[in-house]
């Protein structure tokens, strides 16, 4: 591994003329590709093996045309103080409402509230149900502007109006934070290489890689029913990796010239020692990314797949764009301990014999391993203990904030006609193996018309054949209870009794039940991912630090640093600490996908500065130094260079936390928090404090298993023997690997 990858390095460094135009053709491809795409929204979702998804499959076979999946609107009025909606002018505006509601091309149906009975019992509130033919994912934004225009001039005839509804889903906005979080990584870059040159190639590189992966991405979102929130997620982790990649690269390139090494070779080993924990760091990230799919959600799918595509390109450009624009930048990039004058660099060089924080740090910690890992422990254990009360949900209208039109709708229904009217059931009856069906869907209305928390159940709607029946029922308790939810598992409980008395299957569905068992399904595969993502991460390190111990301790490391980082996730966003700070304006449920998209993103990026940190120990060890020796050389090398990192994922990450939508500010809040914990508290305390314990046993592995696992040579050995620069010991295969 190390020797090709030196070979590329300095093949990429020596032909980089030709390396660059192909990143310029490929980012230019992209770009042109999304600018003559079609446009797309968000992406459609599904839960397959689901009972609500089923009964949304059985309605469309059942009910053609009726698009129980397509996006609706609840236009709710309320009449002045002392008036009645129902008054003749008041009627007039809702009338005249109604009918201009029913004119656009993706309109299905508008039911009218006073045919419909949606009048509240004070007569002072009524609400008019728009239905659509495509998702609220789907719904063109002429759509969304016909609407909103319809509710302000009725706003104009004198009644209060609000809409709620999926169909004013709006596509999320990142926010002028996003460009604070990249200006924050520029400024901690100035600062770690002294030169404006350096800092600069790995916020270039990593601007290219997310352009190629976001352009891509925004090409394929049609075909591929890609989402805006895919492209928001894979923008942010292909910034951070981006970026960190290539400082790693950049760093080693300028100790390898302060080793006296000329620039080619510098490239070279640079690309054969850092590059290659690049490689096996961007491969855990993909792994943890990619076994996404096996929560069977494709939307969580496309977003991990798509992310990890982002990954792999940032790998790519930081073993072959980064030597390519070393070259270029020749003696503009010193080497390590020479600054430039913008940092002062006379100061530097007088400073040059003193031990560096890292050092010192380093050599504190092997001096009092056990208070160290004792502090680190408890302190990420106190972090975590929020995530004991973490509770999962989706969001709906009632988690938006009171300014939004749809909060206000919200509670102008909850106000006029009582919370569960936010989130009818959808009872599906299918009858047609049954002998009487309308008898079979009566048994079904009367069972659920004795169960508790039932405030109405509609009359059924039967399909043309007559074996099929919908029936809505409106709970007592709003959607996110867990009132609400008993009532889905009761009403389910149910339909067993119910199918073997009659043969008539019943399934609930509508977005309340869909939000339950997205909920449960995510929780159900939260361990299978984990053992699957822990697992092949897990053999993956073996091979790279060939230990058994070594592996072990960081994936017992990642889980305290996750479980700490969902506390945070809890207490300011359920909970509502610190939620003004953050943008927070209404508290709720922690998203269903969110604790499962945090522990794949954050395994990957643990691991990266796991690879990035130990392997310089191991290196250390491999060359002869002493266990204790080998942790204070890593950290001499690579604690510097792994702070920085950690600080700009936190800079990018955060920048995230400005989004309108709830789920990338939540994610971006989670994963900004989760890197400080691993890096800081895990990587740079408990990893070095249990290393110095274990002594050589850190770096046990069995005869049998060394002599099984393949050499990846992570560490360069089979560097070892080149010459100092002076001359090329492998100009041959090099030769060979151009005229291949």
């Amino acid at each position: 591994m190390a020797t090709f990858l030196y070979r590329l390095g300095r093949l990429s460094f020596r032909r980089r003329h030709f390396v660059a135009l192909i990143w310029v053709a490929l980012l230019t491809l992209a770009g042109v590709g999304a600018a003559n795409a079609p446009a797309a929204g968000s992406t459609s979702f599904s839960i397959p093996g689901t009972e609500a998804q089923k009964a949304f499959d059985l309605l469309e076979q059942r009910f053609p045309g009726m698009t129980p999946d397509g996006a609706t609107a609840r236009v709710v009025f309320k009449a002045p103080n002392g008036e009645k909606v129902t008054a003749e002018d008041n009627k007039a505006v809702v009338e005249k409402t109604v009918k201009e509601l029913g004119g656009g091309s993706e309109v299905a149906s508008v039911i009218d509230p006073f045919t419909a009975h949606a009048v509240s019992k004070d007569g002072t509130t009524a609400y008019a149900q728009v239905t659509y033919k495509v998702s609220g994912m789907e719904l063109k934004d002429s759509s969304r502007e016909a609407l909103k225009t319809a509710a302000q001039d009725a706003r104009h005839g004198g009644l209060t109006v609000e809409v709620g509804g999926d169909a004013l889903m709006a596509v999320p906005e990142t926010g002028a934070t996003e460009v604070i979080g990249i200006a924050i990584a520029a400024v901690v870059l100035v600062i770690t290489f002294g030169s404006l040159v350096a800092a600069g190639l790995p916020l270039l590189t990593a601007l290219i890689g997310v352009g190629i992966g976001v352009s891509t991405i925004t090409a394929l979102a049609n075909a591929l029913d890609l989402g805006s929130t895919t492209s928001i997620l894979a923008m942010m982790i292909g910034l951070a990796v981006g970026i960190d990649y290539a400082l790693f690269v950049v760093s080693r390139y300028r100790s390898e010239l302060a080793e006296g090494r000329e620039r080619e070779e510098a490239a070279g080993r640079a690309v054969g020692t850092a590059g290659s924990a690049v490689v096996f760091a961007g491969l855990t990230v993909v792994i943890a990314l990619v076994g996404l799919a096996v929560v069977n959600i494709p939307m969580l799918t496309k977003m991990g797949v798509a992310a990890a595509g982002t990954v792999a390109i940032a790998v790519l450009i930081a073993l072959t764009m980064i030597p390519a624009l070393l070259g270029y930048a020749g003696r503009k990039v010193k080497p390590a301990g020479e600054k430039s004058r913008l940092l002062g660099g006379g100061r530097a060089a007088k400073k040059a014999d003193k031990p560096n924080m890292g050092t010192r740090w380093a050599s504190f910690v092997v001096r009092r391993p056990i208070t160290v890992l004792l502090l680190g422990v408890l302190g990420l254990g106190a972090a975590a203990v929020p995530a004991a009360s973490l509770t999962l949900g989706l969001p709906d209208d009632g988690s938006q904030p009171t300014s939004t039109t749809q909060r206000r709708a919200y509670d102008l229904l909850s106000e006029g006609f009582g919370p569960g009217v936010n989130g009818p059931l959808m009872v599906v009856v299918d009858a047609k193996a049954s002998d009487d069906p309308k008898g079979a869907v009566a048994t079904v209305t009367d069972e659920i018309k004795g169960l508790k928390n039932v405030v109405t159940v509609t009359p059924a709607t039967y399909n043309k054949a007559g074996d099929t029946a919908v029936v809505t029922v409106v709970p007592g308790s709003k959607p996110s209870s867990t009132t609400t939810e008993d009532l889905v598992h009761g009403i389910r409980d149910a339909g067993a009794g119910i199918k073997a008395d009659t043969d008539a299957q019943l399934l609930v569905t509508g977005s309340t039940a869909m939000n339950i068992d997205v909920s449960q399904k995510l929780n159900d595969a939260l361990l299978p991912y984990l053992a699957l993502v822990v697992g092949l991460a897990f053999l993956l390190l073996i091979v790279v630090f060939r230990s058994i111990l070594v592996p072990l301790k960081a994936a017992l490391g990642f889980l305290l640093s996750v479980l700490a980082a969902l506390g945070a996730v809890v207490a300011v966003f359920q909970w509502g600490w610190l939620s003004g700070l953050m943008g927070v304006e209404e508290t709720g449920p922690i998203m269903s996908m969110m604790p499962i998209f945090m522990v794949g993103v954050v395994f990957g990026l643990a691991m990266d500065y796991e690879v990035f940190l130990v392997t310089r120990m191991r290196e250390a060890y491999v060359h002869g130094e002493t266990p204790r020796q080998a942790v204070v050389t890593g950290f001499q090398h690579g604690a510097r260079v792994v702070t920085a990192a950690a600080v700009i994922m936190i800079a990018v990450f955060s920048g995230f936390i400005g989004s309108s939508e709830s789920m990338v500010k939540m994610i971006g809040f989670g994963l900004a928090v989760a890197v400080f914990f691993d890096a800081f508290v895990v990587r740079m305390a408990i990893v070095p404090a249990v290393l110095a314990l274990l002594g050589r046993k850190a770096w046990w592995l069995p005869k049998w298993l060394d002599r099984a696992l393949p050499n990846v040579d992570v560490e360069g050995e089979g560097l070892a023997s080149a010459d100092d620069g002076r001359r090329d010991p492998d100009a041959d295969q090099d030769r060979e690997l151009v005229r291949a």
